[in-house]
């Protein structure tokens, strides 16, 4: 294994060694402090919850002890029974105390061999003085009961006395040493938090120095060199300095300045092929300008020139057709009824591209439209074909969106009447408008149960002048669809064939949403809108 000098060493290298170095002090200091903390933490624990409460206790014991004694003698003078009610709760008192302090001790404590000695003399006093008090009253009276409490017996409740003082004084010493550890593991504890702490702020004396030698000034250097190829000195060469990552840097940012360089020429030849391209955009957007011009004036022209000519050999054409018809042999009759069917087709196919076209071009600008305002006009429009099917429209609440009322009316006129005109044979049509709330948006359903449309088609019939159908099966150019599409989109949505229905056509469009319906009166404007459509 090979060993790096320090000044080899890459940056990262010196940092990581340094935070290692670190963090082994911080981490040798904190184990140290966890076990102090420890160790103090023990201390107060041990203050309080041991010798605090057994000074508690001692204290209790004595008070205990000299009730017992004070009913003794209380007895004794006036012979009532009711004197001696403390001896009696002294007694109880005393080993619930005695029981507590051992429970609090060690099986090796000092102190528990203090407690059951008191606890020992405690019941021999009771045995050989006041017990026998007690019970010389009882039998003999009062004088015989004061005849036994003499200085003897005195002297053994003294010495009892006595044993609890000293009991006490031992709790107080312990109390005393512990304490004195707390505050010696406290001051321990401490020392070592200052220790962390310098070892702390050495280490980013250090840190900041190194950072300042290593990086920083080797970067404000780096930087001053590129500042300087910047402001065009492109061809300066920028020297590597610092440790080997900021000198990797600067042999890449000197390669880059090289390439930039070298990139330089092309740009400029870039540029002016730009200007070219630019020049060519900005004449064909001139020459589509110019062609914007010509389709409006042809559609101004398909509007009012060609029709007159169309309208012309049409009119004569009827003119011919009802003159003449059976007069001439039946294939005349033909011939005429061709050319007028043609000359009517060929204006109703000028008329709806003329629609097309107009669409997002003659504009009046977006209101908010009620759908169910639109609904009850297609119903007015198509009331026609809708008695002549025998069919049934109805809507549900419809929202109101933004848009234009006329391209609205003209889309779902054109979709309700596509839905009664692709009808199956011997069933009357129905036809369903519905609305649901989408992200943003209202989804739009128009739901038939006609003849369907097959899933390979479902885009087709989109197409402007695309017939599923020859003429004379269904009548129409093709265009209404289209005509839709292009409103729909118009108004910033989308529309399409729900293929997945199971009986007859679902073509579904969007929307934007604005707002919701008011459910009050979707309410009473469902009922009457539905009863008017109704066949």
């Amino acid at each position: 294994m090979t060993v790096r000098p320090i000044g080899r060493l890459t940056l990262r290298a010196r940092v990581t060694l340094l935070c290692v170095v670190v963090g082994g002090l911080l981490a040798v200091l904190a184990g140290g402090a966890a076990l102090v903390a420890r160790a103090n933490q023990d201390h107060i624990d041990t203050i309080l919850t041991q010798v605090g409460p057994l000074r508690a206790d001692a204290e209790s014991l004595l008070t205990v002890l000299v009730d017992q004694e004070t009913g003794v003698r209380g007895y004794a003078v006036s012979g009532d029974p009711a004197d001696l009610e403390p001896y009696r709760q002294g007694v109880v008192q005393e080993r619930q105390l005695i029981d507590h302090m051992l429970g609090l001790l060690g099986a090796d404590d000092p102190l528990r061999d203090q407690i059951e000695e008191i606890a020992d003399q405690s019941r021999q006093w009771r045995d050989r003085v006041a017990e026998p008090a007690i019970a010389a009253v009882e039998t003999d009276g009062t004088t015989a009961g004061q005849a036994l409490l003499d200085g003897a017996a005195r002297q053994r409740f003294d010495t009892l006395r006595t044993g609890v003082d000293q009991l006490q004084t031992d709790i107080l010493a312990v109390r005393n040493q512990v304490a004195a550890d707390a505050r010696g593991t406290s001051r321990t504890l401490a020392g070592l938090l200052v220790v962390a702490a310098v070892v702390v702020v050495l280490a980013g004396v250090v840190l900041l120095m190194s950072l300042n030698r290593l990086v920083i000034g080797p970067v404000t250097g780096l930087a001053a060199q590129v500042r300087q190829v910047a402001n065009g000195e492109y061809h300066r060469d920028i020297a590597n300095v610092g440790p080997p990552e900021l000198a990797a840097l600067a042999s890449d940012v000197d390669g880059m300045r090289r390439k930039i360089a070298a990139d330089l020429a092309e740009v400029r030849e870039a540029r002016e092929r730009v200007e070219w391209v630019n020049s060519q955009l900005q004449k064909q957007a001139e020459e589509l300008v110019r062609s914007n011009r010509d389709l409006e004036q042809f559609a101004y022209v398909a509007s009012h020139d060609l029709q007159e000519p169309l309208r012309k050999v049409a009119s004569f054409c009827q003119l011919l057709q009802r003159r003449y018809a059976g007069q001439l042999d039946a294939r005349a009759d033909q011939y005429i009824a061709f050319a007028v069917d043609g000359a009517q087709r060929m204006q109703r196919l000028i008329n709806d591209l003329l629609a097309f076209s107009r669409i997002g071009r003659m504009t009046s600008g977006f209101t908010d439209v009620d759908l169910n305002k639109v609904m009850t006009d297609v119903a007015s429009q198509t009331e026609a074909s809708r008695e002549y099917a025998g069919g049934e429209l109805t809507w549900s609440q419809l929202p109101v969106v933004p848009g234009e009322e006329p391209l609205l009316t003209n889309l779902l006129v054109n979709l309700v009447s596509n839905a009664f005109k692709f009808r199956q044979p011997q069933v009357p049509p129905r036809v369903e408008i519905s609305a649901r709330e989408l992200a943003g948006e209202w989804e739009i359903t128009c739901r038939d149960n006609g003849i369907g449309i097959e899933a390979e088609f479902a885009d087709k019939i989109f197409v402007i002048f695309q017939r599923l159908h020859s003429k004379d099966a269904y009548p129409g150019t093709g265009i209404g669809l289209a005509i839709g599409k292009k409103i729909v989109e118009y108004h910033g949505g989308r529309i399409w064939v729900d293929t997945q229905v199971d009986e007859g056509t679902a073509i579904r469009f969007t929307l934007p949403m604005t707002a919701r319906p008011d459910p009050v009166s979707a309410a009473s404007a469902d009922g009457g809108t539905e009863k008017e459509a109704m066949a």
